[in-house]
């Protein structure tokens, strides 16, 4: 094993055992170094990469502290990864959804308070009636992570908020070429919202499910299948090639 993965697990393992604790300040470098028979160098490059996946936290002149380790700051690691994925891997990112959102959907129904959802009902009531695609992507990107968070479950919320972005951009793409899109996701909200709102979790998963699978249907079939002609790259999203352009 390399030296400073070595120094990674020896670190965890105080983490997980308990001998340090989240707010909890290491030793200094060279007491640490010499207790877990490390090497001042391994040492630091193993807390540059628990630095970097929000484990650890540097503060300069005062020490190096173990993080408050929440989901979402750890969680903010893979939002690192997700942020370098192609858009051949949306459809990847929207099976994922389609498993998690109907779930956190499902949760919400039994778990939001009625503060919750009123304020739910604001942010659906609050969308112009003929509303820009990029209004809709926005109201939409934040009914949803309000459910999410209505699920109770910070994990869960945390995991679906860093499936969101990837997935942006397909939801534009829809909205620009999909004749009847935005109806069709004002629709969907809204009964989502009304089986929350009736404290129904099962039709609250399968409306969630509808929609999700919708956006993932759409796009299958707008990216073709592999032996049809190419298609054509905006800079985020890829269209069809109409055949009027064809030689």
């Amino acid at each position: 094993m390399p030296v400073t993965d070595e120094a990674i697990d020896k670190i965890k393992g105080m983490i997980i055992s308990g001998e340090l604790a989240p707010g909890d300040r290491l030793p200094k470098e060279a007491d640490l170094a010499s207790r877990l028979g490390l090497s001042r160098s391994s040492l630091r490059e193993a807390v540059k990469a628990l630095c970097l996946i929000r484990v650890l936290d540097v503060r300069q002149g005062d020490g190096t502290y173990v993080t408050s380790l929440e989901p979402k700051l750890l969680l903010d690691a893979m939002t690192f990864v997700v942020d370098f994925h192609r858009d051949d891997t949306v459809l990847d990112f929207l099976a994922v959804r389609r498993i998690l959102e109907p779930a956190a959907t499902a949760m919400a129904a039994l778990r939001m308070t009625e503060t919750d959802i009123a304020e739910l009902a604001t942010l659906l009531e609050g969308l112009d009636e003929s509303p820009t695609v990029e209004a809709l992507v926005a109201n939409d990107l934040e009914f949803h992570r309000r459910i999410a968070l209505g699920s109770g479950n910070p994990v869960l919320c945390s995991l679906i908020d860093s499936l969101s972005g990837p997935t942006t951009r397909a939801r534009i793409w829809r909205g620009l070429t999909q004749e009847g899109a935005v109806g069709k996701t004002r629709e969907q909200h809204r009964a989502i919202f009304e089986a929350i709102a009736a404290h129904e979790p099962e039709l609250a998963r399968s409306w969630a499910t509808v929609h999700v699978a919708g956006v993932e249907q759409w796009l299958q079939n707008a990216l073709g299948s592999a032996d049809e002609p190419p298609i054509t790259a905006s800079p985020t999203l890829r269209t069809r090639e109409s055949s009027a352009q064809d030689p």
